[in-house]
């Protein structure tokens, strides 16, 4: 058994697909192809099922897959902490985040730590913050950065509080509420646009309304906060957002609320932190108000 047909496995499952698992490899599929059959010989199973119009793991490719990524991830943390001890900082570095955080200026503490890191490679992924706190937990990410309802903490990862702030109504700029300021059942007859029920960003406004005794309507759900503005912008309802990412939409008439919902920016990170994400964490610790 080698590393590189525990990745070409990696690939295929992720892709579902062996000529893009290949291009991804950067080998013709014929070797890559050539490489898992042999692995699967020497398992004494089958890892793929492939018909003419699809692949799929077979329960003993779903068996196997979370110990071949194991075995990578330990393989690229041995090769890090090799050169870390050399004094040189290499291998990959995973972020996550909700795309409204204001704790600090994410994209500027990126480009720092590429300057800083030049042989480390960066990945960003933007999601909600409960499937954030699964990757971490899981290893597909290093640290992610996140938003909770003020008594929510992540379980099951490492930790720190960043800060947190009000949310604010936000409306289109013909919108006939002129008002700068409203309490909660001040809008309850308004349409609003919100993420899914359920999830960390919907959860801290749900709160706070049913606190209030008001019951609003949802009929608009989002997954990003930027089609969340788009559909604000046209008139459609009143949208939630962080006081201090609002401000990045000055063309949309803020509206602050009395006993307004609240948020929590948390950073967590896993329990044994590679060298990478150990001089990460460093980093943002430099950081004033980290």
């Amino acid at each position: 058994m080698e590393l590189q047909q525990l990745r070409y496995v990696v690939a295929v499952a992720e892709t579902l697909n062996f000529t893009r698992a290949a291009e991804r490899c950067r080998v013709v599929q014929s070797a890559l192809s050539h490489q898992i059959a042999a692995l699967e010989r020497e398992l004494g199973a089958r890892l793929f099922e492939r018909t003419s119009r699809r692949v799929r793991l077979t329960p003993a490719g779903e068996a196997f897959l979370p110990e071949a990524r194991a075995c990578l991830e330990a393989a690229d943390r041995a090769r890090a902490e090799v050169a870390a001890a050399g004094g040189e900082l290499r291998g990959r570095l995973a972020v996550g985040a909700i795309p409204t955080v204001t704790a600090l200026d994410l994209p500027v503490l990126l480009r720092d730590y590429r300057r800083r890191h030049p042989k480390v490679g960066i990945t960003l992924t933007s999601a909600g913050s409960d499937h954030l706190i699964e990757r971490v937990r899981r290893g597909g990410a290093d640290v992610a950065f996140l938003g909770l309802p003020p008594r929510a903490e992540p379980k099951g990862v490492r930790s720190r509080r960043l800060g947190g702030g009000e949310l604010v109504a936000v409306v289109a700029p013909d919108h006939p509420r002129t008002e700068r300021e409203s309490d909660l059942a001040g809008l309850a007859d308004e349409p609003f646009i919100d993420f899914r029920a359920g999830v960390a960003g919907r959860v801290q406004s749900d709160e706070a309304f049913a606190a209030a005794g008001v019951r609003r309507e949802v009929p608009f759900e989002v997954s990003s906060a930027d089609f969340l503005v788009d559909l604000v912008r046209q008139g459609l309802g009143v949208g939630m957002l962080p006081a201090a990412y609002a401000t990045r939409f000055p063309d949309l008439r803020v509206i602050r609320l009395r006993g307004a919902p609240t948020r929590v920016e948390h950073l967590i990170w896993q329990d044994r932190p590679s060298p990478a994400a150990a001089a990460f964490l460093d980093l943002i610790g430099e950081r004033p108000g980290s």
